[in-house]
């Protein structure tokens, strides 16, 4: 029964920015299942690479380059998706970039940049899956929010914006959309050692604050977001939708003061 509650075995699944990362340990997670797993990257050369790496070791998925910052590239991939696959149960918008500025010194090219392929991009795609969802009367939708949707970092501010208005994309797609039996939910990831942030969690300082704050005491890996994706796309949360769900490590529950508890 258990199996049969969390089960993703035979879904139909798109992950955009599904080549490295967060995508990546996704659509490897949902593939390991019995899922069929179509993965985006901005370029074929990613695609193929991914596609290179998970078939030797030993899981099926197909690929597809697509650019979500480009309208006619989502329109192309969702049809190629339907054809290859027939329909589709679940998407998962990963696709995401960054460019740490300070506020003063963000331009129009860094503004645009950011929020093209995060959040216009996401809603993009989620608007297409969802017609084709609607006709069917069925479907999940999985968004990638980010911690600072609790609260924001400095530095990164057009990104912290693109992630709250992912959030209300998924909280507004959920009102419109559950009279079709679709559910639109969020995971919104703590800090996840991936290639893109080795570097910054190469630091001492930054491996001490961490230290300091993270209830669980450690960074998380992109595997540590498979189990709570796979529950989104599952029959185990079938009421449950417009949440967010922060896999943080705790970071979320609060600050830990620097005083000695007695």
């Amino acid at each position: 029964m258990s199996e049969e509650l969390f089960s993703v075995a035979g879904q139909n699944v798109i992950v955009t920015g599904g080549s490295r990362g967060i995508g990546r340990a996704i659509a490897e997670g949902f593939a390991a299942r019995g899922a069929h797993v179509l993965i985006c990257s901005r370029t074929q050369e990613s695609v193929e690479t991914a596609l290179k790496e998970m078939q030797d070791a030993g899981l099926k998925a197909d690929g597809v380059a697509c650019d979500v910052s480009d309208e006619q590239q989502i329109l192309t991939t969702v049809q190629t998706a339907i054809s290859r696959l027939g329909h589709i149960d679940t998407l998962v918008n990963v696709a995401g970039v960054n460019r740490r500025k300070r506020a003063e010194t963000v331009t129009a090219d860094d503004y645009d940049f950011i929020l093209d392929t995060n959040l216009r991009g996401a809603f993009l795609m989620s608007r297409e899956v969802g017609k084709h969802m609607i006709e069917r009367k069925s479907g999940a939708q999985i968004n990638i929010e980010s911690l600072n949707t609790w609260m924001p970092l400095k530095g990164v501010l057009p990104y912290a914006m693109s992630k709250f208005g992912m959030q209300g994309m998924t909280r507004g797609l959920a009102l419109e959309w559950g009279r079709h039996g679709i559910r639109v939910n969020s995971l919104a990831p703590g800090f996840i050692l991936t290639d893109l942030t080795r570097k910054l969690w190469s630091d001492p300082e930054m491996q001490a604050w961490n230290q300091a704050n993270a209830p669980l005491g450690r960074l998380g890996e992109p595997e540590d977001m498979v189990g709570t994706a796979i529950f989104l796309a599952s029959k185990a949360s079938t009421f449950m939708t417009g949440q967010t769900l922060y896999v943080d490590g705790g970071f979320s529950a609060g600050w830990s003061w620097p005083i000695p508890l007695t």
